[in-house]
């Protein structure tokens, strides 16, 4: 058998399982599962990851990371905080979302796995926790490499726009309907843009009077 490097062998099972629960669904699936459709023997998954928890963190993390590549996908961050949201939320809906209901239903079985199974949630509040997180980053460098302030707070800005493409989410996943999806997500950003009202950082005395 040929020698695989650790890092790839680990992506090699996280690619496998996210396949598998995307199709199977996270309570159903077992580690057995993974490792055939991984195509290795299930004692090299279990060596990789002792747990179902561990590689279910690593499949967070590597959704969050697509997630993430595909927000800035041919994203200008200087053009500020609306065409961020527009533009990025946009392109995650056309490639995560219409394309790929199975990881939504995925990612939303991670949720009430852990709560279910975890005492703390400690899956759970990872899980939100980096998504949250990921918008906020997102929508704060757009901002400042835009010369813009926000009328409320990056993290609260964050926390509601993840709220406001759930639910949508949630509603395509029951009743997939594009043409009401895509209305419905305009008038989101819309309340959101309305929400965070992206102004111009006003410049101080001492710069207005170098520039005159």
């Amino acid at each position: 058998m040929a020698y695989v490097k650790a890092s790839e062998r680990e992506e090699q099972i996280v690619a496998a399982a996210i396949r598998e629960f995307s199709e199977t669904g996270v309570p159903g699936t077992t580690l057995r599962a993974v490792a055939a459709r991984a195509g290795i023997p299930l004692g090299t998954l279990h060596y990789v990851f002792p747990s179902k928890d561990q590689l279910l963190k690593a499949v967070i993390a590597t959704v969050i990371s697509e997630i993430s590549e595909t927000l800035r996908t041919e994203l200008a961050v200087d053009k500020g905080v609306e065409h961020a949201l527009r533009h990025g939320v946009g392109n995650f809906w056309k490639k995560l979302v219409t394309s790929r209901v199975g990881l939504q239903i995925m990612q939303y079985e991670l949720l009430t796995y852990s709560l279910r199974s975890d005492s703390d949630g400690g899956l759970a509040r990872l899980q939100y926790e980096r998504y949250s997180a990921l918008v906020t980053e997102f929508c704060e460098r757009a901002a400042q490499a835009a010369g813009e302030r926000c009328a409320v707070g990056f993290d609260t800005l964050g926390r509601i726009a993840l709220a406001q493409v759930d639910g949508l989410i949630l509603q395509y996943i029951a009743k997939p309907d594009p043409d009401r999806a895509r209305r419905d997500l305009g008038h989101a950003l819309d309340m959101l843009v309305l929400f965070a009202d992206p102004q111009p950082v006003a410049r101080t005395k001492a710069a207005k009077a170098e520039t005159a």
